[in-house]
């Protein structure tokens, strides 16, 4: 085997464990509801717990408006600065990732999901130290609002 074929197996190797990681680095919900009134539920939930909605997007309608069609598709970014910037402070890369997005889709069989980042792989992947609780309190709201949203 040639040098530079074994390094490229040598570097797949590496970075399948990589791909893997990117689509388990997603907290999924099911809903019974429609990808709005998903989002609407959520909205409301994150509101009420004095959650900062910044941005409700529709994909579908902006795939629509250059003529192209995409199955219902909204997100919806929200935050709270007293959280955001408390992980920012143990890892300040985590600001990419901030503020958190919600991902509501129906897939091609009709079902409806809602998603988010995982708490745990936002950590993996910025190194965050010292924010367990925090990151505690993120994971354990996401779920409150998912099951606010999807049930």
């Amino acid at each position: 085997m040639k040098a530079s074929t074994r390094m490229c197996a040598f570097v797949f190797t590496l970075l399948l464990p990589l791909c893997s990681l990117a689509s388990e680095g997603v907290m999924t919900f099911e809903s019974n509801h429609s990808v709005a009134d998903t989002a609407d539920r959520l909205v409301v939930a994150l509101e009420e717990k004095g959650m900062t909605v910044m941005n409700r997007i529709s994909h579908t309608d902006n795939a629509a408006s250059v003529g192209l069609e995409l199955r219902p598709t909204e997100l919806v970014i929200f935050g709270n600065p007293k959280v955001g910037t408390a992980l920012m402070q143990c890892s300040q890369r985590v600001a990419i990732d901030l503020p958190q997005k919600a991902l509501i889709w129906e897939d091609e069989a009709g079902q409806v999901w809602l998603g988010f980042n995982d708490p745990t792989y936002l950590d993996q992947r910025h190194g965050i130290e010292g924010c367990d609780k925090v990151l505690k309190k993120v994971s354990g709201a996401l779920g409150k609002f998912a099951n606010a949203a999807t049930r």
